[in-house]
């Protein structure tokens, strides 16, 4: 084989963890996504706000990967702070736009995207 035109991949930690947590995260876009497009019309600020922070994730996530800096590490942390404070406000009884069901499933989906998140913080602090 002729490696003079195989490109030759290299991932740093950062890169290949800063995936690994947008591809787990990719559950709960999956999952939550439907539920926003159906929400009443009534609540589109709301909506469109979740359905803008939830992409907005994607991006802290590749920048962090991307960059090795501590500080975008925990900028994503708190894009998912965030997201998960909005799905709370969605779900308060007040308000019912998501299901307690529905909440109790798409909170399971980021809490393994923040454990994830959080061993990737505490990996970075020790470099």
């Amino acid at each position: 084989m002729d490696t003079s035109t195989t490109p030759i991949v290299t991932h740093e930690l950062g890169t290949q963890t800063g995936l690994a947590v947008a591809q787990r995260y990719e559950g709960a876009v999956n999952y939550l996504y439907p539920l926003l497009l159906n929400m009443s019309h009534k609540h589109r600020v709301l909506r469109d706000q979740m359905i803008a922070a939830l992409f907005e994730q994607y991006k802290l996530f590749h920048e962090a990967a991307k960059s090795r800096q501590v500080s975008r590490i925990y900028a994503a942390d708190a894009g998912l702070a965030f997201i998960k404070e909005l799905l709370r406000f969605m779900a308060d009884p007040a308000r019912k736009l998501v299901s307690r069901r529905q909440y109790e499933i798409a909170s399971v989906h980021l809490a393994e995207t923040g454990a994830m998140l959080g061993g990737w913080i505490r990996h970075a602090q020790k470099r």
